[in-house]
């Protein structure tokens, strides 16, 4: 048996959503360990003179806290 907790993070980049989802993965995983999956819940970008300058990604991160 496992039971797993979720917990929503904010990322963001100025590369693409891709970056910004692996920030997510990058700073989670400092605290958070045994990370089993990353769902997107939303994606945006900020856009400045008709050109995207951030890429934000609104993530749930699955990650389990006991193993049986």
């Amino acid at each position: 048996m496992s039971v797993l907790k979720v917990i929503e993070v904010l990322g963001n980049s100025t590369k693409d959503f891709e970056d910004a989802i692996q920030n997510i993965i990058d700073e989670a995983s400092k605290t958070v360990k045994n990370i089993k999956s990353v769902y997107i819940q939303d994606m945006q970008v900020t856009v400045s003179d008709n050109q995207i300058v951030e890429y934000r990604v609104n993530a749930k991160v699955t990650f389990g806290i006991v193993e049986v």
